[in-house]
């Protein structure tokens, strides 16, 4: 049984380590579970490992906003106090509260 602990929840707000954007957490798969053919899309020396968590997240950067799936080991959390305007923000989450969303539903 795979055993993994995420570092970020849901409705947090983080960034990306090397690329200008940041983004909402609204998913997290417990390790790689995407395609394999967009994994070798990413430069080799630049591959992050697959057994990790991966984060889903609505993001921006300063030309639009888009939906990425960035590994743990590039994320850090963002303390910056200023919302993410991406504009599917308010069909899953709350209005913007101490640094992160509020989900709108209740998960199982």
């Amino acid at each position: 049984m795979l055993k993994t602990r995420a570092r970020y929840h849901l409705g947090q707000v983080v960034r990306h380590k090397k690329h200008p954007f940041r983004g909402v957490v609204f998913d997290v798969d417990p390790e790689f579970s995407n395609t394999e053919e967009w994994y070798l899309a990413i430069p080799e020396d630049s591959r992050p490992r697959k057994e990790q968590p991966f984060y889903h997240l609505l993001a921006e950067n300063d030309q639009s906003y888009y939906v990425a799936y960035v590994s743990e080991q590039n994320l850090v959390a963002d303390y910056s106090g200023e919302p993410v305007q991406h504009p599917d923000i308010p069909d899953m989450f709350g209005p913007f509260e101490d640094g992160s969303y509020p989900l709108h539903f209740q998960l199982n």
